[in-house]
């Protein structure tokens, strides 16, 4: 199809679009005839197509252009939101594969990496890596209405989808030629295929500088597409600007800007007890399954939005993966293995019991309850739910039935507020901050919380970096991440910040004790926040990698059936295989 063919109309960002192919089929339309094709290491960046519109036909200089070039960028994302998740889980420690898991699942969760994988395609990545750049370089960045850059909120969000996208290329590949630039002819390809591979410290790095002037700038705004806020479609700059500097070391800056995201005066990100999963009350620790009122929300910041029919476009296939389906005739491929059992079960759940006369800390048993998966930290139990269900010998269905909740067909998360938070916490520890980081985990951070946790010294040292605003930020919409699941943290005489068992020479050392168990602490979390969402992998490698410790990465892993599995333990402290091999 000719772009130039295609009927204009006019973008009201307040309008609701309606069409179920707004996305899959107007905008992969306009740019799909510039994806990029890679086959092999000799022709990693092919351009064969007939459909290649050169730059003269191109110029991306009307409005509706630039919305539906975007739009088209979205579309390239949706081909890669699967396999985001699945790399970052499949093979990490919190999931195992089942018997109905397909060869490519059992190949990566064993490290038998290949290159015909199907979940080895690169080329997708740079699909959309080269869609952005022929976004960056053609689109009319001059043209002005009322004195503003038009073009200015979607070039912005182009820029981050291509740095986000090569953050994810780094963590999966290690080391990937870095193009900045639209290839649209063999010879292009072929110089941008014998660039020197960069890795994920110089591709932080360009990145970091690259998207630092653009930090301030709003995301786009299209109005509702299918009934979902257009918005949300695009990476929060300054929380990708985070992540970028927590994997490049640089832990200050890191700490910088997820809290400049997280306290944004006009939209501040708040954790607050109605997004937390706990017991009805502490005397129904074992009433029957029915009666709990176990309920929470995953508040998503941003996702890559996903079409519901096939014909539209891209659809997940997450739920056949990861859920009992009709589709899949209940033959799930993945599910939670025993260390994502133990993680959850090892926490203390504790609830605040006031009367008339007392206030007492009851803490939940580990024996007696309902069901085993109750023991602990109920994020768990509330997003995984089993069943049997009653079939004769000839059905094509399975009888173990299992729902993962967190798993939807609608979208596939980018950003969620209490990861981002626990990735701010990361941060602080690693800036010299653990009093801070642990607040995060345990109380929540507001002005209240911080003078009465944080002692003068580090308050002083922290300035800025722990500065919210009182009027907002309130004890009453503040939450420590650990009380999303774990109950009355706060209070939680089991759940502390780790101190020297006599004192240490100086108020450093004491610090440099903390550090690295606040660190594993702050791990732990993210495993029970974000367990299904396909973070695992990449937490543990960014510590590993920090550490100079491949033990941090391989022990878990290799030990997520509950005992090691040797031969996987092997193969991951050579850090070479923790990288999908580059075709």
């Amino acid at each position: 199809m000719n772009y130039h063919n295609m009927k204009r109309v006019s973008i009201n960002p307040h309008k609701k679009l309606h069409s179920r192919s707004v996305i899959s089929h107007i905008g992969i339309a306009t740019l799909s005839l510039l994806t990029l094709i890679l086959s092999s290491c000799s022709d990693m960046l092919s351009t064969e197509s007939e459909m290649v519109e050169f730059e003269r036909d191109n110029t991306l200089n009307h409005p509706t252009d630039s919305v539906y070039s975007v739009l088209g960028i979205i579309g390239k994302m949706q081909v890669i939101a699967d396999r985001t998740v699945l790399l970052g889980e499949v093979r990490a420690d919190l999931m195992e594969t089942t018997e109905a898991a397909s060869a490519d699942l059992k190949r990566l969760a064993n490290f038998n990496l290949s290159e015909d994988n199907k979940y080895n395609a690169v080329s997708d990545y740079y699909a959309v890596i080269n869609n952005c750049n022929y976004y960056l370089a053609y689109v009319d960045t001059a043209l002005q209405r009322r004195g503003r850059n038009i073009f200015q909120y979607e070039y912005a969000a182009v820029k981050a989808f291509r740095a986000w996208t090569y953050l994810q290329l780094a963590q999966i590949y290690g080391a990937v030629p870095l193009v900045l630039t639209p290839v649209m002819t063999e010879m292009e390809a072929q110089k941008a295929m014998e660039q020197e591979r960069k890795g994920i410290m110089d591709i932080c790095q360009y990145f970091i500088k690259d998207l630092t002037p653009y930090a301030e700038v709003d995301l786009p705004r299209f109005g509702d597409i299918n009934g979902m806020e257009s918005q949300r479609f695009f990476i929060p700059m300054r929380a990708l600007l985070g992540d970028l500097c927590l994997w490049a070391g640089q832990y200050q800056e890191a700490a910088r800007w997820y809290h400049n995201y997280l306290t944004e005066k006009k939209n501040p990100i708040l954790l607050n007890y109605s997004n937390r999963i706990t017991w009805p009350s502490v005397s129904e620790f074992v009433r029957p399954i029915d009666s709990y009122s176990v309920t929470g929300t995953t508040e998503v910041l941003s996702f890559i939005p996903m079409e519901q029919r096939v014909f539209d476009g891209v659809v997940s296939d997450l739920s056949n993966v990861f859920n009992s389906t009709e589709e899949n005739r209940n033959y799930f491929q993945l599910t939670p293995s025993i260390a994502m059992h133990q993680l959850s079960a090892d926490q203390t759940f504790c609830i605040e019991n006031r009367t008339n006369t007392q206030i007492d800390t009851i803490y939940v048993p580990k024996k007696g309850l309902n069901q085993e998966i109750l023991v602990g930290d109920l994020r768990f139990y509330s997003n995984y739910k089993t069943s049997s269900v009653t079939r004769d010998s000839y059905s094509e269905y399975n009888a173990d039935y299992q729902t993962i909740q967190k798993i939807t067909r609608s979208y596939v998360p980018t950003y969620r507020r209490t990861m981002v938070y626990l990735r701010y916490a990361e941060a602080l520890n690693r800036a010299g901050l653990p009093q801070s980081a642990f607040s995060v985990l345990k109380y929540g951070l507001c002005q209240e919380n911080i003078v009465s946790y944080v002692d003068s010294l580090e308050r002083d040292k922290a300035g800025e970096l722990i500065a919210f605003d009182a009027n907002v930020f309130t004890k009453e919409n503040t939450i420590g991440i650990h009380s999303m699941g774990s109950g009355d943290s706060q209070i939680n005489a089991y759940y502390t910040l780790p101190m020297p068992s006599a004192p240490l020479a100086s108020k450093q050392d004491t610090i440099n004790y903390q550090i690295p168990l606040v660190e594993d602490m702050i791990i732990n979390e993210m495993a029970l926040e974000g367990a299904f969402e396909g973070y695992r992998f990449y937490d543990l490698m960014r510590i590993a990698l920090r550490r100079n410790d491949p033990n941090y990465l391989a022990a878990p892993i290799s030990q997520r059936m509950g005992i090691r599995d040797e031969n996987i333990y092997s193969l991951l402290m050579d850090t070479k295989n923790w990288y999908l091999p580059l075709k």
